[in-house]
């Protein structure tokens, strides 16, 4: 009987985290955030599957205000390449967006963390589905991935589930 009373009361104090989405990030300036990045790290994706390193996506305003976005990776036959719209969710402060590839499908993207100065991101989805760590570099030295992946966890999101990137010709991931 104790033991069940034991096992009631630790099960009340486990952390709900997992069962709760994930928060973005209070807000984002857009215009910062466009440009190239480079994929570090992400969880294992059934969309990029052929993608065996240099991996990026670039963001651009489009004119209608909307954002394009350009992912782009190398594959064994040379690259893969994926081009989406995405647009910013009203009240989010542009730290959350809808992505679509194909029309009439969107997925969430929302910035989890953000360095103060734009070198490194983490964005995924609220339910901890997806997950990318981008960089403004092919290469995030330590400090910068830590605080990345402190990041991440922070929101729940377990880092034993990424897969590095491989940028270059090494062919090794960060």
């Amino acid at each position: 009987m104790i033991g069940c009373l034991v096992a009631t009361i630790s099960c009340l104090a486990l952390p709900v985290r997992a069962e709760t989405p994930a928060a973005s990030v209070a807000e984002m300036d857009l215009a910062r955030y466009l440009g190239k990045w480079y994929e570090i790290a992400s969880f294992p994706m059934f969309f990029q599957r052929h993608c065996v390193g240099d991996t990026t996506a670039e963001y651009a305003l489009a004119p209608e205000g909307d954002v394009t976005v350009t992912n782009r990776c190398r594959t064994v036959d040379g690259f893969d390449e994926a081009r989406g719209t995405a647009t910013v969710v009203e009240g989010s402060k542009n730290a959350r967006l809808k992505v679509s590839f194909f029309w009439p499908f969107r997925a969430d993207y929302w910035v989890f963390g953000l360095d103060a100065d734009y070198r490194w991101a983490v964005v995924g989805n609220p339910n901890r589905k997806y997950l990318w760590v981008l960089s403004r570099t092919p290469q995030l030295p330590k400090n910068l991935l830590d605080a990345a992946l402190k990041s991440a966890i922070a929101q729940g999101f377990d880092p034993t589930q990424l897969n590095y990137t491989a940028h270059g010709d090494t062919g090794k991931p960060q």
